[in-house]
């Protein structure tokens, strides 16, 4: 942040925030300006001053002060991600942004919050996958609730389009800003907020941008720091004794990972913690500003799809300032099962949760429901989070999720596991007419074991069905029967119908089968 001598006040040029502030209000006095900087840099004359990333880190004790205000002089653009592949199958009839997350929530519900806490109210959420229930959901969560009098708040869905300019879908994620530049640039903003829409942290905005503007930044890419045994896993940064970015390199090992150690104490840790964490990794969350955006895309790399491993380096070898802005808080990339998993387990650890949906002054919002409380009848209940309107009799519940509308009856139990609910309740008349067909009503049938098991909407769990993967198998693909298996996690499919009697514990070593190191699941009916 540029500083000026009052004698310089009359001539010196005006720093870069203030250039952007007078580009963004072009009735403004600069004048008036320049004279409210040289009464503030005499202040500042009479006592020290010194600038580091420690001040405009992102902590609870820190203020933010955004002159002209986030609600106007920020665009929000949320990026969908490509078809979430890792994250099949809960992906394979929904976007990834729209997975259900902490039995009530989805996952882009996070950054909307986000944004919407940070007082950033315009927002685009990019997507080209399985979109329907996104736009849905988003529809009923945001379409009424953020836009009013003097309010041009909104939270729009942009999909993947062919036009004559350009025939292809989104071919990653610059690729997808630049497609619809055209109606980013018709707002009148300072700066664009990059976010990925499956990641779960809570963040204020508002001082991320700060420290991009303080700093004079081009680009500001919020880092993560972490130990040398993750950093294998992400792409690390390295940077000068000013916190600016002057290297990258993608999941590096061996002494390439080591030579991208950095003093973390630049950006704001402490030296124990710093010395624990010497590693810096990309978050994939980013703030460009306006024209850098526009200049980037279109004259400098006009052919780059991505922006962590084109644009952003790219950036940096031509000379743009690119910051990196400390958040040193739980984030966690929800990529993978594993991952998924793990985040939605996290929520019921005691006595602090990996991330909490408790925080009042930072609440995470969703769409409302309006369902009746949850009914919890003779049920021993542990460690667990219990969303709306379930309905749970007799049966035993330990470290699991169980999603809104969740059916569990007589005699199950549930151990380690994510249920992700229903999106509707059947009728007494509904369930009539399935027992008296034989069917299976929606939920987790009587005296049914799940352990470490994610089970998805509306699945239909028939009664003595027992998932168990006692031999802990990593990976199977039966999706004719109903589910996956990844990591050691048993997922079953949206929809899907597990009859009853099932037993999924056991695996088989045919010898032509265990040549391939191919794992099979087998079935048992009783």
């Amino acid at each position: 942040m540029a500083m000026m001598a009052m004698g310089a006040a009359s001539w010196a040029p005006i720093p870069a925030p203030a250039r952007a502030a007078a580009a963004f209000y072009p009735g403004r006095d600069l004048a008036a300006a320049r004279r409210r900087r040289g009464a503030a840099a005499a202040v500042a004359a009479r006592r020290p001053f010194v600038f580091t990333p420690r001040a405009v880190s992102d902590s609870r004790s820190s203020q933010t002060c955004l002159d002209p205000d986030a609600s106007t002089s920020v665009l929000g653009i949320i990026l969908g991600g490509g078809a979430g592949t890792r994250l099949y199958p809960l992906t394979k009839k929904r976007a990834k942004p729209a997975v259900p997350l902490g039995a009530n929530y989805r996952l882009i519900d996070i950054p909307v919050s986000n944004c919407l806490n940070s007082n950033v109210s315009k927002i685009y959420v990019l997507t080209q996958f399985n979109s329907a229930s996104l736009n849905r959901h988003l529809s009923r969560a945001y379409g009424n609730n953020i836009s009013g009098y003097k309010n041009e708040g909104f939270v729009e869905v942009l999909a993947a389009q062919q036009s004559p300019e350009n025939p292809n879908w989104f071919q990653g994620t610059a690729d997808a800003v630049r497609q619809y530049l055209w109606l980013f640039e018709e707002h009148n903003v300072m700066e664009f907020l990059i976010l990925a829409g499956d990641h779960l942290y809570r963040m204020d905005y508002q001082k991320f941008i700060q420290a991009h503007r303080e700093t004079d930044a081009d680009i500001t890419v919020a880092a993560l720091p972490m130990d040398e045994e993750r950093a294998t896993a992400f792409g690390l940064m390295k940077i000068d004794d000013e916190g600016r970015i002057i290297e990258f390199a993608e999941k590096p090992k061996g002494e390439k990972l080591k030579s991208m150690m950095v003093d973390t104490t630049i950006l704001g840790l402490d030296t124990e913690r710093a010395k624990e964490l010497p590693y810096i990794a990309s978050m994939g969350i980013y703030v460009f500003s306006k024209d850098v955006m526009l200049k980037l895309l279109r004259e400098n790399f006009p052919a780059a799809n991505d922006f962590g491993s084109e644009v952003i380096p790219g950036a940096t070898e031509i000379g743009m300032r690119v910051q990196a802005y400390l958040y040193d808080g739980y984030w966690e990339d929800i990529g993978t099962i594993e991952a998924f998993y793990n985040a939605n387990l996290g929520i019921t650890k005691k006595p602090v949760p990996d991330f909490s949906f408790y925080d009042r002054s930072a609440p995470i919002y969703t769409q409302p429901r309006y369902l009746p409380p949850s009914k919890v009848l003779d049920a021993d209940v542990t460690d667990s989070v219990i969303g709306e309107g379930c309905v749970i009799r007799h049966c035993t519940i330990n470290h699991s999720v169980v999603g809104l509308r969740s059916c569990i009856s007589e005699g199950a139990v549930i151990e380690d596991s994510l249920l992700m609910g229903a999106d509707y309740y059947e009728t007494e008349t509904d369930k009539k007419a399935l027992s008296e067909t034989g069917g299976i009503p929606i939920g987790i049938g009587k005296n049914a074991h799940i352990r470490k098991a994610i089970i998805d909407k509306n699945a239909r769990i028939g009664e003595n069905v027992k998932i168990i993967n006692v031999d802990n198998i990593q990976e199977a693909s039966r999706e004719t029967d109903g589910y996956f298996i990844k990591s050691g996690i048993v997922t079953v499919i949206k929809d899907a119908l597990i009859p009853s009697g099932t037993t999924i514990i056991e695996c088989t070593f045919p010898a032509e089968i265990a040549s391939r190191q191919t794992l099979l699941i087998s079935w048992e009916f009783t």
